[in-house]
């Protein structure tokens, strides 16, 4: 076992925290705002590398303005899909919302996923690389590709951070976040913010979707394993913490990728990497059950 392969281990789980916070944080932002766990968002993930590889491939733009391209397309879905399915968490009348969201957003998973499968068929796709070939450092070998997917996810992950601390939107949004009612007092509107959310969220996740598309190929079912990813980060780093997403999506990345790197058996490793994610989760939820940076939330009443 030679210092270059833990190398080679520790950039490729660093490249897939990322992307994994990625998705994270998009169900951290609609959570904390809408009060909700949104099961589809693996779904909107799997739409978004979909969505820059048709871009790509009909249109002949680049992918990384497909991926831009993708998560405006993305953006817009999220919106109509929370203006069609989630106004009635809104509406006094509706009891049990928090049921109510589980539901809808499980059955729209569901829906997306087999839509997916379709229009798109179920074999896998693979776009062209954002930049092909690989970099070398003596022994350390890694595909430009994975260097991108991690840069480019640090970026849109630092432009959330900003949007959220200085802009007046984010600021608004933090707002809603805490209380839905000082918040209409100072005449910001819940609602309109609600959607931006869902919007937010679907992009940095339709995002995550285009960048790992020519890393690992597209498939109808590629949501899955990232969503139930997404959910433990959430829990790992704190309900509603953006910042404990991140850090979440970095230590559960690396996790799996040197737990498998180093697993005894190699023909059992990639079995139980999952399990290995959970048992991380276990563990840090003995010492702290609120998570790393776990802040109490109410319920959308």
């Amino acid at each position: 076992m030679t210092w270059d392969y833990v190398f080679i281990q520790v950039a490729n789980g660093a490249v897939i925290g990322i992307i994994y916070a990625l998705i994270a944080v998009g169900v951290t932002l609609i959570f904390s705002i809408l009060k909700i766990v949104n099961f589809a968002h693996g779904d909107l993930y799997m739409l978004g590398g979909y969505c820059a590889y048709y871009v790509i491939t009909l249109l002949g733009v680049p992918p990384l303005g497909a991926m831009f391209v993708s998560m405006a397309v993305i953006f817009a879905l999220a919106i109509i899909l929370e203006r069609l399915l989630l106004t009635p968490l809104y509406d006094d009348a509706t009891e049990r919302k928090d049921e109510y969201g589980l539901i809808v957003t499980f059955g729209l998973a569901f829906f997306l996923r087999n839509v997916a499968v379709m229009v798109f068929g179920p074999f896998p796709l693979k776009p062209p690389s954002f930049i092909p070939g690989v970099q070398r450092l003596g022994g350390l070998v890694i595909t430009n590709d994975r260097l991108f997917a991690g840069g480019v996810g640090i970026v849109l992950i630092g432009a959330l951070l900003w949007f959220m601390h200085r802009t007046i939107w984010g600021q608004a949004l933090d707002a809603v976040s805490q209380s839905r009612e000082s918040a209409a007092i100072v005449g910001i509107n819940a609602r309109r913010f609600n959607s931006v959310a869902f919007g937010i969220g679907a992009a940095l996740a339709a995002a995550a979707g285009a960048l790992i598309a020519p890393i690992f190929s597209l498939a109808p079912d590629m949501g899955v394993l990232p969503n139930i990813h997404a959910f433990v980060i959430v829990i790992l780093g704190g309900m509603g913490s953006v910042g404990g997403s991140i850090l979440a999506g970095l230590l559960l990345g690396e996790a799996e990728n040197l737990f498998t790197a180093f697993f005894p058996d190699p023909t059992r490793a990639l079995a139980y990497t999952n399990a290995f994610g959970l048992l991380v989760l276990m563990v840090v939820l003995v010492f702290r059950p609120q998570g790393l940076f776990g802040r109490r939330h109410l319920r959308m009443e």
